[in-house]
């Protein structure tokens, strides 16, 4: 398994367990990633994803993306794309 760099998070909503991301690569849903950071390290299948409250299947660089997240994650942590 590898894994690839595309975004970091930038801001956590603890209420509602949402991550907001900035994207430095493409994201769909169904895609497994990797939140790792000082005190973040897990991996979860993106089922859904939201830009400015309207679900999307798929988002590029430079985008900004809302997705759920199982577990806290913290503003600066990487994002990573795990791929077989």
């Amino acid at each position: 398994m590898s894994e690839k760099l595309i975004g970091k998070v930038n801001k956590y909503f603890a209420k509602i367990g949402v991550a907001a991301l900035d994207l430095e690569g493409t994201l769909k849903t169904g895609d497994t990633v990797h939140f790792k950071g000082a005190h973040t390290d897990f991996n979860q299948t993106i089922d859904s994803m939201q830009v400015e409250h309207q679900s999307i299947p798929e988002a590029g660089p430079g985008a900004q993306v809302g997705i759920k997240v199982k577990d806290r994650v913290r503003p600066g942590d990487d994002v990573f794309v795990v791929t077989d």
